[in-house]
């Protein structure tokens, strides 16, 4: 979940769901073509990232980070259509709309958010705790990922209000509709902010419930 928005793009998957190139108990195995899309991907990325490191976002051309995956300038466009995709998407895309859809309909929504996002939370950092800190520090640091972070926070706004029209009854667009859920993914964003800069040896899933304990009681102090 870059917001929860950037976590949206940064999260695993909820408690109990399967990682990726994982399959739901019952179900067929996931096949070798897609696996090996994830494969690239996640080569492609880890080239980015570490040249981002070397480098600096901006200095880094897609064409290095292509050869630097060994794949092709067009491969790298074909999974990421922007270099600013390589940082904001994954394969964790759905995780947060999904995992909302899946929380009992009479469950306050903080709670929801809670469920999916903690031991999700929670799983990435043990997966690669170093990526995870650079690519919120990248967003923190670069004007074009803070732009395209902004975009994709409304993207989920308006995600999160339609799961909680569809739990209350009332329409998407309903004033306290919309502020609960952008007072949500506020406080998501504000902890893992809150984390990278000062506050990353203590657990994120800690830092995360913290912030989500907030509005849980009502904003208070």
């Amino acid at each position: 979940m870059t917001s929860m928005a950037s976590a949206r793009t940064t999260a695993a998957p909820r408690s109990g769901a399967p990682r990726p190139g994982a399959a739901e108990p019952g179900t067929p195995k996931i096949g070798l073509r897609e696996r090996k899309k994830i494969q690239t991907r996640k080569a492609i990325r880890r080239a980015a990232y570490r040249l981002f490191k070397e480098q600096g976002y901006e200095a880094t051309p897609v064409d290095q980070i292509a050869e630097a995956a060994d794949v092709s300038p067009s491969t790298v466009f074909r999974y990421f259509p922007t270099k600013e995709d390589i940082v904001l998407t994954d394969e964790y895309d759905q995780v947060l709309e999904d995992g909302l859809r899946a929380r009992p309909a009479g469950e306050p929504m903080v709670t929801s958010i809670r469920h999916v996002t903690v031991e999700a939370l929670r799983q990435l950092v043990a997966e690669d705790r170093n990526e995870l800190i650079q690519r919120i520090l990248l967003v923190r640091e670069v004007p074009a990922l803070r732009g395209r972070t902004a975009e994709n926070t409304a993207r989920d706004t308006d995600m999160v209000c339609g799961v909680l029209a569809e739990r209350s009854g009332r329409a998407a667009d309903d004033l306290e509709i919309r502020v609960v859920a952008a007072a949500i993914l506020a406080a998501l964003q504000e902890a893992l902010m809150h984390w990278v800069t000062g506050d990353h040896d203590t657990p994120l899933e800690d830092v995360v419930d913290g912030a989500l304990d907030v509005l849980a009681r009502g904003l208070t102090l």
